[in-house]
């Protein structure tokens, strides 16, 4: 069109658009992008206002009618930058609806210009593309692109840069990166995209860092009031801690007392009866909050609604929320620099520590941003001891009394503990001047992704090629290629590929009639090699067993006669299964539907719990009950129980311990539950399958048998107050997940009846979720199932299969790795 703008008019228009003049680097980066199409690299520090720079991509798409895509990598960061963009577009002088959301568990005007996302949607899109293509998107933005590093989800963003078509412009913003130069090479020699690299190593606003050595925490947080040093954020890197440091500071008023009324007021405005509401509303009216995964969402967002208005002085947090979350803060406060379980502490990774120093400072309303760490209290003990008794004085001294009086008082000095892990301000230095981390590839080709790859093509040679550009030295890159042959083999071993050439015969290896039904029947390649060794030893002959699984090559490596490189993997239909599941390792999916169908109500809701990763601290609290009062279902007995002895993975014994023996209980040996038998037998078939997490709770059953549903008498009955927010959460995941295997059945199992008893029981899940906290069951369940409904109906998706890799890891990325 003869009247579309110029990129140098867009330029100067947006510039026009803001309201102060910009940093250096948001000016060099600005000027890069309008005039460089193929794309900018940009590494700066937090706080020098990347958003600004983001937000000029999507100023252009909407002045010349083309479609960007925003992206990051957590839910919660994507929902912030929609209602930031969605206001910068009024601005600009377009609608709120010319900007949408897509998440895990929320669409919002799914076909807008602008489509805010979290990375893993605009990769599932790539792999199966809308209707529409790709050919009217003129920019991608990647928001927080330093997550390319990450080893669980880094894949994410490497296969979406290969797979980019090279007419859509890029614009990566990322923290200061070592390796900035370097990157950029490898896009240019890896992926035909040369990229313009602008990098900003000052702030606007510069961090001043304090060690305090002297003060206890609530005192060096009460000093900050004092010096006027808020509002401030709080790192602590558990839960339960973050509520400990709020109960100290329970009673100070820490808020200045012309705001307390407004505050008093914002308080009363919301319910504070159910769960931790009770504990938390106190806290929070001495201007403190507490925000972590342990907190129901709907109090979360109220605690960010009310620092945002500057009503709280200090908000209590996890490292997660200085993972990209804008609640901009004057101080940041360090409780502990060590991370880790009691005695396997660690100095925290100098990447996070920056991410959290980057919070403190904020550009509209200060000069310079405070970071301070804080010294252990038996540090602090013994340094206020010092102060109040000298020493050096005393030791100086000849008078016997004085003397005497020293060594009086070393006895009552206070002093380190062994069994304590302790930090220094030596090691807060070396934090502060560590050089910032290098973006890598990490981590090997997730199953999932794998699938979808093979389903768009069976040639093997490029998902080598794939491998092949990753950002790794040639040695790596070949230990990766050789990791591509054995999940080839795996898949092989299944059932879900069929390889050619074939692989290799095993040394030996010969097929029985048994031993081929047992592979038709999906144990695969371990299937047919147990039955052999069961044929030729005896079923009670665990050994040979083993001795089969070893000489595998997917444990082991290529066989002697020299590498196997499979050319093709054609899908069969069994790979129809590996697509349906989107939340889970799909080969255990897989494995699971072969033994489901023996198991009963209480059994399936064990093992699809057991895959949702109830963090540490709280499996505690939920751990399934034993034998003698959980006693075992059908699959157990009549099935599970028999495989795991018979194949020499447990005895009799190990699986059911008598606790009543004094050398059991001082073992500490516990039953093994249900859902680790079958990981048992998974790992016995499939060893080259190790990303499987399962651990085995009991929480949803437990909520609807024994307490009726009611999600406030549970945590407060099982002792979970304080981490409601988790249990909330697990359950969520659970309900999606009992939908996902409603779209599967198990053998033996009729599928109407087998997806009748899982929508029920999500429905009660429903209730008690609803019942607790309404919003957040409605934007988490509702949304995510309309999502998925509506692309169907407007055939946006190419097949059932493509439905679900629609969502393939969008629920992982609320439910597995964005939340702390």
């Amino acid at each position: 069109m003869s009247d579309m703008p110029t990129r140098d008019d867009l330029l100067v228009a947006y510039l026009d658009t803001i309201p102060y003049e910009p940093y250096p680097v948001q000016e060099d980066a600005l000027v890069a992008w309008f005039s460089h199409r193929p794309g900018v690299l940009v590494c700066a520090p937090t706080g020098t206002g990347k958003t600004l720079i983001a937000e000029a991509a999507l100023f252009e798409a909407l002045h010349t009618g083309k479609t960007a895509y925003y992206t990051t990598p957590l839910i919660a960061l994507s929902e912030q930058k929609f209602e930031e963009i969605k206001d910068s577009a009024v601005r600009w002088g377009f609608s709120e609806d010319d900007v949408g959301l897509i998440t895990g568990n929320r669409s919002v005007n799914p076909h807008a210009k602008v489509l805010v996302v979290v990375a893993e949607v605009l990769l599932n899109r790539l792999l199966h593309p809308p209707r529409e293509g790709f050919g009217d998107v003129i920019a991608v933005v990647m928001d927080e692109f330093h997550s390319f590093g990450d080893p669980g989800r880094g894949i994410v963003w490497e296969l979406t840069l290969s797979l980019l078509p090279p007419h859509v412009g890029l614009l990566l913003l990322s923290a200061t990166v070592g390796n900035a130069v370097d990157f950029v090479t490898w896009m240019d020699r890896s992926h035909g995209r040369t990229l313009r690299l602008v990098q900003g190593t000052e702030r606007k606003v510069p961090l001043q860092f304090h060690w305090v050595g002297d003060e206890l925490l609530p005192d060096a947080i009460g000093r900050l009031v004092e010096d006027d040093r808020t509002p401030a954020l709080v790192f602590c890197f558990n839960r339960e801690e973050c509520w400990s440091v709020a109960e100290q500071l329970k009673g100070r008023h820490l808020l200045p007392e012309s705001a307390r009324q407004e505050l008093n007021d914002a308080i009363a405005e919301h319910d504070w009866s159910r769960g931790a509401g009770s504990k938390l509303r106190p806290i929070l009216l001495r201007g403190v909050g507490v925000h972590h995964a342990g907190v129901l969402p709907k109090y979360k967002q109220v605690v960010e609604q009310l620092f945002i208005k500057r009503l709280l002085s200090v908000v209590i947090c996890t490292e997660t929320l200085a993972a990209g979350m804008n609640l901009p803060a004057r101080s940041t406060v360090l409780t502990t620099l060590m991370k880790g379980p009691p005695g396997k502490k660690k100095i925290v990774d100098a990447s996070n520590a920056h991410q959290m120093f980057g919070r403190a400072g904020r550009p509209q309303f200060d000069t310079e941003g405070h970071v301070y760490a804080v010294a252990h209290e038996d540090d602090v003990k013994i340094a206020k001891w010092h102060q109040k008794n000298d020493l050096e004085k005393l030791e100086q001294s000849k008078d016997p009394l004085v003397l005497k009086t020293l060594k009086r008082l070393k006895k009552k000095m206070p002093t380190r503990r062994k069994s304590v892990q302790y930090w220094s301000e030596e090691q807060f230095e070396k934090l502060i001047e560590a050089p910032p981390a290098k973006l890598a590839s990490r981590g090997q080709l997730p199953w999932k992704l794998l699938a979808y790859l093979l389903e768009r093509s069976p040639e093997v040679e490029a998902i080598r090629t794939i491998i092949g550009k990753r950002l790794l030295s040639s040695g790596q890159i070949e230990t990766q290629q050789k990791q591509l042959t054995r999940q080839l083999r795996t898949l092989a071993s299944g059932g879900f590929v069929t390889l050619d050439p074939a692989p290799p015969p095993l040394p030996g290896e010969k097929k029985t009639e048994a031993a081929v039904s047992d592979e038709s029947a999906g144990g695969g390649l371990f299937g047919a090699l147990i039955a052999e060794a069961r044929e030729a030893a005896g079923v009670g002959d665990a050994h040979a067993d083993e001795k089969a699984v070893r000489s595998d090559p997917v444990n082991d490596g290529e066989p002697a006669a020299g590498p196997y490189r499979p050319v093709t993997a054609t899908p069969t239909e069994k790979m129809a299964e590996l697509l349906a599941f989107r939340s889970i390792n799909p080969i255990y999916g897989s494995f699971l539907l072969r033994h489901l169908g023996r198991a009963d109500g209480e059994e399936v809701v064990q093992i699809l719990e057991s895959l949702l990763e109830v963090p540490g601290s709280a499996v505690k609290l939920v751990r399934v009950p034993p034998p003698d009062r959980l006693p075992p279902g059908p699959l157990a007995r009549e099935y599970v129980d028999p495989e795991v002895i018979v194949r020499g993975l447990a005895s009799q014994d190990q699986l059911y311990p008598d606790r009543d023996d004094p050398a059991v209980r001082e073992a500490m040996q516990f039953p093994v539950p249900l859902a680790e038998k079958l990981l048992m037998l998974f790992q016995h078939e499939f060893p080259g399958v190790t990303d499987v997490p399962a651990r085995a709770v009991r929480v949803a059953s437990d909520l609807v048998l024994t307490f009726g549903g009611d999600f406030d008498r549970y945590v407060s009955g099982r002792d979970l107050t304080r981490q409601e927010g988790l249990i909330f959460r697990h359950l969520l995941r659970l309900i999606l997940l009992l939908d996902e295997f409603a779209e599967v059945t198990p053998d033996g199992v009729e599928a109407g009846e087998w997806r009748s008893r899982l929508k029920a029981f999500g429905a009660e899940l429903e209730r008690a979720c609803r019942k607790i906290d309404p919003q957040s069951t409605d934007v988490a369940l509702t949304q995510a199932g309309h999502e998925q409904a509506e692309a169907v109906a407007e055939g946006s998706l190419l097949a059932p299969a493509a439905s679900a890799a629609e969502k393939v890891v969008q629920d992982e990325v609320e439910f597995g790795h964005g939340l702390d």
